[in-house]
């Protein structure tokens, strides 16, 4: 098959932050198939765009074998404001409509859009009707309701047209891909689509990497280089916007300044300078901040930490997804707080790989810290209960298979 993939926050190699479909096209590739990319010149945590693509449009890069990427203009006012953001995601669709019509000219089999933005819709949807082929749909995150949860989207005739175009991109869709049941049951009980035409492949675990690295690189050189000897590293990776809310992990650190308790926070986002402020103005010596880094270093980053955290903000919809770095953490064999409600919570207690602290709640977040840091055994048992539920359930390769073979179901192809 050749497959168009539409994914404005694709990564370029070493861009940090989430990876699914990096590591999906490459597993696709090493299969035999071709693919190719439209992707954004911005990146969703930074907004700010590479060097080598400022002044340009469209451009084309060789990513690996078999794998082609065009990246598009998108505003670098993706970071400033609300209407900056939207009118970054409005950029982007007319750019990457122009660059499926006069670029990437070849013919396809099957365009797959991975949304947020819920706007790159548009051009898949463009895009698989001047081409003829079927449109998949992957939705990574319920938009609009996390959106207006988060108080990221207030404007009601925004808000409107954002329902709207939900409804008939589903309709236009011949494939819908969710990354939680919860977002497959959502999508069939409470938006009509019909449950034939909805799948589930999930975010997943990248072992490649992670058993590399567990052969080859000593935590504790890395720990003592980093001055963290005798300390408690609890590291969350990820980024540093609204819907993450990072404050409720520097209210817990205020709360154990009495432990050898340690905050990494690893990442970029808008509301990361409030943090710095934050830790600065609390007097806080327990909380550092990383810059984003690529993904082989973030694994180091987790190797050598004592427990790894997800958090988000208190919101009903959020209690929908899977957080990615979830699944880096058991994949380094790292136990987890998981400061997220709903699936995710079910995740780590179905798996038995962590504790459930309740979001937004500093308190129930620094009891839960303090029971780890009397606890005997417990963080290898949890870490190697997660690596081995992650290998059975979320293995990448295979769920890269699944993906494989839902998308030759709808196009006929082998």
């Amino acid at each position: 098959m050749h497959i168009l993939l539409i994914h404005q926050y694709f990564l370029e190699k070493d861009d940090p932050g989430g990876s699914r479909f990096n590591e999906m096209t490459r597993v696709w590739a090493e299969n035999g198939h071709r693919v190719t990319v439209i992707g954004g010149m911005v990146h969703y945590a930074t907004g700010k765009k590479r060097e080598k693509h400022r002044g340009k449009f469209i451009a084309r890069e060789t990513y690996d074998a078999g794998i082609t990427v065009y990246r598009c203009h998108v505003s670098e006012a993706y970071n400033t404001n609300f209407l900056g953001r939207l009118w970054a995601y409005f950029s982007f669709v007319f750019s990457s409509i122009l660059c499926g019509l006069f670029r990437a000219r070849q013919r396809y089999d099957v365009v797959v859009v991975t949304s947020p933005p819920l706007f790159v819709g548009i051009t898949g949807y463009v895009l698989s009707r001047l081409k003829r082929i079927p449109l998949v749909f992957e939705i990574r995150d319920l938009w609009p309701e996390s959106a207006i949860d988060t108080g990221v989207l207030t404007n009601k005739t925004i808000i409107r047209f954002a329902y709207w175009f939900e409804g008939f991109i589903y309709r236009k869709s011949k494939l819908i891909n969710t990354l939680t049941p919860a977002f497959r049951h959502k999508l069939i009980t409470e938006k009509g689509v019909p449950a034939g035409k909805v799948v589930m492949i999930p975010n997943a675990a990248d072992f490649s990497l992670s058993e590399q690295l567990l052969q080859t690189f000593d935590a504790e050189a890395f720990r003592r280089e980093k001055g963290w000897t005798g300390r408690f590293v609890v590291t969350y990776v990820g980024a540093h916007g609204v819907a993450n809310h990072l404050i409720q992990l520097v209210e817990a650190a205020g709360l154990l300044r009495d432990t050898p308790a340690l905050f990494l926070l690893i990442g970029d986002g808008m509301q990361k300078p409030m943090l710095r402020e934050e830790v600065r103005r609390r007097g806080l010596t327990n909380v550092q901040f990383v810059d984003s880094v690529p993904k082989q270093e973030v694994f180091k980053y987790i190797l050598a930490s004592d427990l790894g955290t997800s958090v988000l903000k208190k919101t009903d919809t959020f209690k929908t997804i899977y957080s990615n770095k979830t699944f880096d953490y058991m994949s380094c064999r790292k136990p987890i707080l998981m400061v997220i409600d709903g699936v995710s919570r079910e995740l780590v207690e179905a798996a038995r790989c962590g504790v459930y602290a309740e979001p937004e709640n500093a308190a129930d977040i620094a009891a839960k810290i303090r029971g780890y840091l009397t606890a005997n055994g417990q963080l290898a048992r949890e870490g190697a209960n997660g690596y081995a539920y992650a290998r059975q359930h979320f293995d990448r390769a295979h769920l890269a298979g699944r993906y494989l073979e839902e998308l030759a179901r709808i196009t006929g192809r082998k």
